[in-house]
Formats: structure tokens, sequence, C-alpha cells
């Protein structure tokens, strides 16, 4: 074994320019593949962060469709104790309404937040171009696309006219920018003890409860966990997957093309570090034939080209990596 790896090493040193050149073709094919992967990875990390970024990942409602959630506070305590891979927990109370504005009614989502809860899930406070988040009764927080649309600006109040039929006036404080033009056109954000009054519900209710988790894509176990510690509480639980058919075969999509130009640039550096081994033999016949009439055996004569190709492998994959991260 050490005099087969001494004549690999004599037989590499003997043509560098060979030897580097292989190297670097290992090289650049392993290269290529970080490349591929890390590339797939971002892709789909900034898919993920774009799409779902601000939005829940778990939604827990009552489980009669236009039932709020009784006990909510008791839920959310639940989960925050028992749940480690909850990052963000919001409970919320939205409903329709109309902004009746001088010349037409535009159709709103009145959502009533906890600000420092929603802030953790939605960045609200990241996404606040102007003015300040609603602390106040009557403050109210609107998108830009809206403001723009209808000619209005901070200080302007607006009527807005529930299903009950009745009218609540509320000051515009603030502006801000989710990046989702339909949340930026329809969303009217106030504190939840407004949207409550609003409403009709009392301090123990909410319509939902909105939860981020460190792993998304581990959503299903942690669904099922939440269900088992909090079965005195019945509810309805949806997750992100469910409701994103589409952007996980999207995402699966990527991943099995990543993995196929993976596993065929994998194929083409083994053919050539292949090839060039059968080469080398065929170069190296005068040399076999002198080592095997020095009494090298077979096993011995082949350990060499082995060794010769595990050495090129392990410099052109050290190579290899240092391109493909940098």
């Amino acid at each position: 074994m050490g005099l087969a790896l001494r004549i690999a090493l004599r037989f590499l040193f003997s043509n560098k320019g060979q030897t580097f050149m292989i190297s670097l073709g290992i090289a650049i094919g392993i290269s290529v593949q970080i490349f591929i992967g890390s590339l797939i990875q971002g892709l789909q990390i900034s898919l993920l962060d774009s799409t779902i970024g601000r939005s829940s990942h778990i939604t827990v409602s009552a489980r009669d469709k236009n039932d709020p959630l009784d006990n909510a506070k008791e839920l959310e305590q639940l989960i925050k104790m028992k749940i480690s891979e909850v990052k963000a927990l919001s409970p919320n109370v939205s409903g329709g309404a109309f902004a009746a504005l001088d010349d037409s009614n535009e159709q709103m989502l009145i959502r009533g937040f906890e600000m420092d809860k929603a802030n953790e899930l939605y960045g609200l406070k990241d996404a606040l171009v102007k003015g300040s988040l609603p602390v106040g009764e009557d403050e109210v927080l609107v998108g830009v696309d809206f403001v723009k649309e209808n000619d209005l600006a901070i200080g302007n109040w607006i009527d807005f006219q529930v299903p009950s039929g009745k009218l609540f006036p509320m000051k515009i404080v603030g502006l801000f920018d989710l990046e989702v033009a339909s949340l930026n056109k329809t969303w009217a954000i106030v504190d939840i003890d407004k949207a409550r009054a609003i409403f009709d519900l009392t301090d123990r209710q909410v319509t939902s409860l909105e939860i981020q988790i460190v792993e998304p894509f581990e959503v299903e176990g942690v669904v099922s966990n939440i269900q088992a510690k909090s079965k005195r509480y019945p509810a309805k639980y949806e997750n992100w997957k469910e409701l994103n058919q589409s952007l996980l075969s999207g995402l699966s999509g990527q991943s099995t093309s990543s993995l196929m130009i993976q596993v065929f640039v994998v194929i083409s550096v083994v053919l050539g570090i292949a090839s060039v081994l059968a080469i080398t033999v065929l170069q190296k016949s005068k040399q076999i034939g002198i080592l095997k009439a020095m009494g090298i055996n077979d096993r011995s004569s082949s350990y060499i080209f082995l060794f010769q190709g595990a050495i090129l492998g392990i410099m052109g994959g050290i190579l290899g990596i240092g391109l493909g991260m940098g």
C-alpha cells in the first residue's frame, strides 16, 4: 500500500501540467454543484420570504366559519408555553366593512391587532411609510395604495360602515406598505379593542390566532403538536401548505431540477476521472511491466491508479469547494 501510494504520487508529479488540468476540471464540476445548490436554495428562501415571510404559517380559528374563537387568551398562553417552535403569535379581530368616501364606497377589511405582537409577525414598524401605528380609540392605519387611489392623507377622517349598519368614523394616523397590492388597498389596521367594539366581541374572543414558526416546512408536525396539547379548546387549524399548493409544487420542481443537474455533473466528473486514469494506464504500460517484473502483483499495481484517482479527487474537491463558495 505504501509503495503504491509513493509510485502514484511520483506518476502525478512527473506531469504537473496534466495533473493541474485534471484537478481543475474536477474543481469546476464541484464548484458548479455548490453554485447550483446554493442558487436554488437561495431562490427558495427568497420566494418563501416574499410569499409567507409576512403572513401566518398556522391560523387557528373557530370551527364554524362565522363564529369568533372563544377562550383565545387561554389558548394563546398554552401555545406559547407548550410549543417551542413558535416564533410569533398574534391574535386578531377581522371583519369586512365599507369605507364611505365622497363619491364611492370602498370595500375594506378591518384588522384589529395587538400592535407589539402583530409587529413580530407582519413587521408593521418596518412597513410603516409615514405617521405612526394606531393606539387611540379612533385611529386607523391604511395602505399607501388605498390613500393614493382615493386622494387621502394622514389626518383625514373616514367613515367605516360594518354589516350591522353602524358607522365608525376613524382618523388616518399612518400609512403602511406591506409590498402586496391587495393588502395595501384593502387593509385598515386598528387597535384590537377597537375592532372588538366594532364587531361586538368580548375581550376573550378573537377572529383567529395567527402563528409563525421557526421552520415553515415542519408546519404539519407543529399543528399536530398544538392539537394534541389543546384538546380542551376545540378549533380549526389551517397551515400555509394547504393554502399554497402551487408554491409547493414550484419549490418541489426546483429541488428536483437542482438534484438532477448535480447528479449529471457528478457523473460527468466521474467519467472524466475514469477516462484519464484509463489513458494513464496505457501511457504507463511500460512502467507497469517493469514493476511487475520486479515482483509487484496485480492488486498492488491497481492500487497505484486508485490512489491517483483519490488524490486527484481530493485536490479537485478542495479547489472546487473554494471556487464554489467564492
